[in-house]
């Protein structure tokens, strides 16, 4: 089995482990990347969040953001949580840091940040 030699893994804590990984999974497009017991570990593009289920309490702290390709799949993404009723703003360019975004949170409450960058990239 082939293992990669660096990477990382957010965790975060959920009161509700089969909601909220299908929330990521089928409302954000996430895919399944590793299931342990009582953990489910989500991937879009090089991001890995683990959520790891606790009884009563869930982790909100700092903000999870996605970033696309194209407006178009930002604006798809804000069509789909504000249909939801979960989005806090709506999509706009932030010329200070070169994006177009939004903000929503996810089904427990945890910050989302949509976006795309409007300028070159790095490579990862």
């Amino acid at each position: 089995m082939k293992h990669a030699i660096m990477g990382g893994i957010l965790f975060l804590k959920t009161s509700n482990l089969k909601e909220t990984t299908i929330f990521y999974l089928e409302v954000l497009g996430f895919e399944l990347w590793l299931t342990q017991p009582e953990i489910n570990i989500v991937k879009h593009g090089n991001m890995l969040i683990g959520f790891h289920h606790q009884t009563s309490e869930s982790s909100k702290c700092g903000l999870i953001t996605v970033f696309f390709e194209t407006k178009e799949e930002v604006d798809r993404m804000y069509s789909k949580l504000h249909a939801l009723g979960l989005v806090k703003t709506e999509p706009k360019e932030n010329e200070k840091y070169r994006i177009y975004n939004f903000f929503a949170t996810d089904i427990e409450g945890r910050d989302l940040e949509f976006q795309v960058f409007l300028h070159e990239l790095p490579t990862i």
